[in-house]
């Protein structure tokens, strides 16, 4: 990939690439050579509507995500340069016979970090996210271990996901730098972080999963919100729709894509960014296709009028607000 000399777009800050579905582990249509070929044109679609943060952990694909997308940076001087590259560590899945768990002791964080930057072939993350809560875990040894790996050089900031704003204060106590972002799952299909704040003291609030003001948290503490799974796994946006709810909301995005002049992707997209949160993305496709049909979800969050985003929330709610 000649990415030095490909012509990119302007820099599209809110958008991430999401490197889960890069590598070959568990798949069998990516023999010697393929997985490299996928990575490279995934990568080049990003970049070439200007994205140039890329998401990893060090569980996608085994370890293969990250080893692949190593692969991509020696094939492309001056790529990692121009580009920021985070990961997450704190899951140990579940192999010959061990149980799924998770673990930020100090050891399993700074042995996280290490393994990720070998598989990269890089020096340094620009961002480390703890992967998941650890019900077990020592803030102090949590905060001993990532000042450690600062000190180093081996992390510049870091932050956490799947966390609530609880988790996030307690932890941030024993740190020694702010937690920089929150990558949590927010779509226009999971809307729960919405109806958080619309169901506030109405009898609905019960069946609400997204814990309550987590985003609030996250915006007076500087806190950027990630958002993993924006795209819905392509419900409205490709996939056929599996219930009369996402039959009636896939044929709104259609609609309103059609007058936008754009993608139904980045009508879905645009939804989640029209928030005052100020969401950020992360795409999880592969389909370079379907990568650069994102790149004017911005644009149209600055056009969706206030009718058109309640529209589309409500019949992905299957019901108007309250």
């Amino acid at each position: 990939m000649d990415t030095p000399e490909r012509e990119v777009a302007a820099a599209n800050d809110r958008l991430i690439y999401g490197c889960m579905g890069l590598g070959s582990v568990g798949r069998d249509d990516a023999g010697p050579g393929e997985e490299l070929r996928q990575a490279e044109a995934a990568v080049g679609a990003a970049l070439e509507v200007g994205i140039t943060r890329f998401d990893h952990a060090d569980i996608y694909r085994g370890g293969s995500a990250e080893a692949v997308f190593g692969e991509v940076l020696r094939r492309s001087p001056g790529l990692r340069e121009r580009i920021e590259i985070q990961s997450k560590v704190g899951i140990r899945p579940g192999r010959d016979g061990a149980v799924q768990h998770y673990d930020l002791s100090g050891p399993a964080i700074r042995d996280g970090v290490r393994g990720s930057l070998e598989r990269l072939g890089i020096e340094r993350l620009d961002v480390l996210l703890l992967h998941r809560p650890d019900p077990l875990a020592e803030p102090a040894e949590v905060a001993a271990a990532l000042a450690a790996l600062r000190s180093e050089g081996l992390v510049d900031r870091i932050g956490v996901s799947n966390c609530s704003a609880a988790q996030i204060a307690h932890l941030q106590q024993a740190l020694d730098a702010p937690l920089v972002a929150d990558q949590l799952e927010l779509s226009l299909y999971r809307h729960g972080f919405v109806d958080a704040g619309v169901l506030v003291n109405h009898p609905e609030a019960v069946t609400v999963d997204f814990p309550h003001g987590t985003l609030e948290h996250c915006a007076a503490a500087g806190i950027e919100i990630q958002a993993w799974g924006a795209l819905a796994g392509g419900r409205y946006s490709g996939r056929p729709p599996q219930t009369q709810q996402e039959a009636a909301t896939t044929a709104l995005v259609a609609d309103l894509a059609g007058r936008y002049g754009v993608a139904a992707e980045a009508v879905v997209l645009g939804w989640l960014m029209r928030h005052p949160a100020r969401i950020s993305p992360v795409l999880g496709t592969t389909d370079p296709g379907r990568i650069r049909a994102c790149a004017e979800a911005e644009a149209v969050s600055a056009r969706m009028s206030r009718p058109e985003w309640f529209a589309l929330y409500s019949a992905a709610r299957g019901r108007p607000v309250p």
